[in-house]
């Protein structure tokens, strides 16, 4: 697919994985629309990368609903949708005070996993409305899980559960929206240098990051952009969730 002068809309655009897809799909030609929670941050990177910043949070479904029609008014329907939006929690199903706060449970898995398919069925239906290419190809969503979703480590249950639930729908989504020429991937990164990961101490980070087989760093933003613009632009990549992640394979703990 395209990207020249495609709109493509990025949650969690304004920092970490999302803001690393942003660049490079920018720098592509791509018309890319920061969906983010921080509206300020998305601003900032909106206008050094000629975009479109809206605030949105991805797990209400009618802040989304806005989000999206706001972006269709300003450019058109979507044709590629990128979802990073969403939070790392940690915590033991059963810990010192007793079992999981459930609430903890329900709203990483209401922003991880709901989030995701809240902007997927959206971005779907602007997606059908776009003339589709020599393949019959009208848009792509790649959605964000983890390799969390198949090596949780201990007290990761819900974040796991919220990953799983992405590479899960992937296939299904893939196949049913096949018929509007939409496809969908997944990409589940592994130890990246984001927001979250920054505010560990230098120590902890460098100790994650020797764990790793090769290479023995921390993976940059613009590298899960760069599988991000690889998918986009290879048009029998379909249903597929790759791992990002420099071999590693996650310990119990």
């Amino acid at each position: 697919m395209e990207l020249q002068n495609v709109p493509a809309i990025i949650t969690g655009g304004a920092s970490g994985l999302g803001e690393g897809a942003a660049r490079i799909l920018a720098a592509a030609g791509a018309k890319v629309v920061l969906l983010d929670l921080q509206i300020e941050k998305a601003e900032k990177l909106a206008a050094e990368l000629g975009g479109l910043a809206i605030q949105c949070n991805v797990s209400d479904a009618e802040s989304a609903k806005q989000a999206l029609a706001q972006s269709l008014e300003a450019l058109g329907p979507c044709g590629i949708a990128v979802s990073c939006a969403g939070i790392g929690t940690a915590g033991r199903i059963l810990g010192k005070d007793g079992p999981m706060d459930l609430d903890v449970f329900s709203k990483t898995i209401n922003v991880n996993l709901i989030g995701t398919f809240n902007i997927l069925r959206l971005a779907a239906e602007q997606m059908q409305q776009r003339t589709p290419n020599a393949d019959g190809e009208r848009g792509i969503v790649i959605n964000t899980a983890s390799i969390a979703a198949f090596e949780g480590q201990i007290g990761q249950a819900a974040y796991s559960a919220s990953k799983g639930g992405v590479v899960a729908m992937t296939l299904p989504a893939a196949r049913e929206l096949a018929r509007f020429g939409i496809r969908v991937n997944t990409i589940a990164p592994g130890l990246f240098k984001t927001p979250m990961m920054e505010g560990m101490p230098q120590d902890v980070q460098d100790a994650l990051a020797a764990g790793l087989p090769f290479p023995p760093r921390l993976g940059h933003p613009e590298e899960f952009g760069q599988l991000v613009k690889h998918m986009v632009e290879n048009p029998i990549m379909n249903g597929e969730t790759v791992r990002l992640d420099s071999a590693v394979r996650l310990q119990p703990k």
